[in-house]
């Protein structure tokens, strides 16, 4: 799907699931939808699944904004005093548009602990309390990370709000990020489990590239002690004066400590004359991206630091803004330079980047997804030196494989229902979320039809469930028995059945 039909479709108010390869501009069209709301003063939320997502497109992470944190489970005791809060509840009842981005590094339970809470706090039984929510991702990618002793891994598409959501799958083909039929071959090979012995040969290339050690390249490691280890050594190399940078902060003092756990940027940034940097911030008119590479050349009479680009751009690096807002006011914000020191960095941070040239070891990949985070990073096969490579690299997960193959057939199908049917929803004329105008349903109103809707279970309400689920009761009978939603019963079976 093209981004300009997409584009239709968010305007429309739908539930989105917004995929696609890596590199096909799925941040680009979040950037332009937001704009759009913006323009047309429709209240918005954005947030992903982690702290760096999260700066990379300007927003907070979902567990702060939701009130959730880091529980894996919330009563409805602890929603409501939740919802006490008045700074949440005003922030959750007047949202019409929630994004989050990089949901395949969200568990499919966390998704319905914000649906919960968006429940109670609008007052609607409806999805997500009525707004429209945008998913966006790509499941190809890292997964979400697991603890200890988490049950197995379930990516957002199987939770029970995501069922009721109505989702609209847009999976945008379009590729912008990568230049060269052999890395879009590589990476088209490994999305569709065709790994052969032609990926290999065009992989082997990259293997025997011979190292030039004075070739600016970022090497991409799997785990955080080799990057700051590399990072170190070879700053300390270098013989020249050292410049200290440290991050300010304003505001509330925990959005601003989530933004700096999120940034990319460090706290305080040491820099010499001759260190290889990474800007962590796309400025298209100071003509850097989030992944551009360069050398510190010198410093100005300002003492901040004149970079030199792969493309023998000379730029002079101020401090940028990161911030948190809402309704255009401003909660939190940090402010440092956009730099970090680029000898190395891991997958995992990369990810969401476009790097000028990497040397990548993919033998100690321990995770499904992570050689094609990391080979998708560059635009071409000439800009990465592969030191090794193992088995799981290249692999997939088998159930992230059959999704991709349903949710393209969903966006293949939403695309035949616009031809089709010219007067369908998408020719609409756009003025804003159909979800915005809807108005939400007071807590009184809802329990005239259902009268213990959100109210807590009693230990006897369990145990007359429990009898009624084994004499094989209807969930629309057992609604009216308990007074309550439909989906109010069938989360209370999955917590009691577990």
């Amino acid at each position: 799907m093209k981004q300009e039909l997409a584009l239709e479709i968010l305007k429309k108010g739908h539930n989105v699931f917004l995929t696609g390869p890596a590199g096909s501009g799925k941040t680009f069209l979040l950037n332009t939808y937001i704009a759009y709301l913006k323009k047309n003063r429709i209240s918005y939320a954005v947030t992903a699944s982690t702290g760096i997502a999260a700066t990379h497109i300007g927003g907070r992470t979902i567990h702060s904004w939701s009130g959730m944190g880091i529980k894996d489970q919330l009563s409805d005791k602890e929603v409501e005093k939740l919802l006490k809060k008045p700074l949440i509840y005003k922030r959750l009842a007047k949202t019409d548009v929630l994004i989050i981005d990089e949901v395949s590094m969200l568990h499919a339970y966390q998704l319905d602990i914000v649906n919960k809470i968006l429940r109670h706090a609008r007052g609607s039984w409806e999805p997500f309390g009525g707004m429209q929510v945008i998913l966006a991702g790509d499941f190809f990618q890292l997964p979400p990370v697991r603890k200890k002793n988490d049950l197995p891994t379930q990516f957002v598409d199987q939770s029970q709000s995501w069922k009721e959501s109505h989702i609209k799958v847009c999976y945008l083909s379009e590729q912008f990020r990568h230049t060269e039929d052999a890395l879009t071959t590589i990476l088209a090979d490994i999305r569709e489990k065709k790994v052969n012995k032609n990926t290999h040969t065009l992989l082997q290339k990259a293997s025997q590239k011979k190292l030039d050690s004075a070739q600016e390249r970022t090497r991409l490691y799997t785990h955080n002690l080799d990057v700051d280890t590399v990072n170190n050594r070879e700053l300390h190399k270098i013989k020249e004066q050292s410049f200290m940078y440290r991050m300010v902060s304003d505001g509330n003092d925990m959005l601003t400590e989530a933004l700096k756990n999120g940034c990319l940027a460090p706290e305080e940034l040491i820099l010499k004359k001759g260190a290889l940097v990474m800007f962590v911030r796309n400025n298209f008119d100071q003509g850097y991206v989030n992944g551009t590479i360069g050398t510190v050349i010198d410093f100005d009479e300002d003492r901040f630091p004149i970079v030199e680009t792969l493309g023998g751009e000379e730029i002079v690096v101020t401090p940028e803004v990161w911030m948190i807002e809402e309704d255009g006011e401003e909660l939190a914000q940090i402010k440092q330079l956009p730099l970090r020191l680029a000898w190395a960095i891991t997958i995992h941070k990369s990810q969401g980047m476009t790097l000028d040239r990497a040397e990548m070891d993919l033998g100690r990949c321990f995770e499904y997804g992570m050689g094609y985070v990391a080979l998708s990073r560059v635009r071409t096969l000439q800009d990465i030196t592969l030191l090794g490579i193992n088995d799981i690299a290249l692999q997939v997960n088998p159930t992230v494989f059959e999704k991709d193959q349903i949710f393209q057939k969903m966006s293949a199908d939403l695309e035949r229902e616009k031809e089709i049917d010219e007067k369908n929803i998408l020719s609409e004329k756009s003025i804003q979320p159909k979800r915005a105008k809807k108005k939400s349903t007071s807590l009184a109103e809802i329990r005239l039809h259902y009268p213990h809707a959100y109210q807590p279970w009693t230990q006897k309400e369990d145990r007359e469930l429990l009898s009624l689920i084994k004499k094989k009761k209807r969930i629309d009978f057992l609604s009216k028995k308990f007074g309550r939603q439909e989906s109010a019963i069938h989360s209370r079976i999955r917590k009691l059945t577990k």
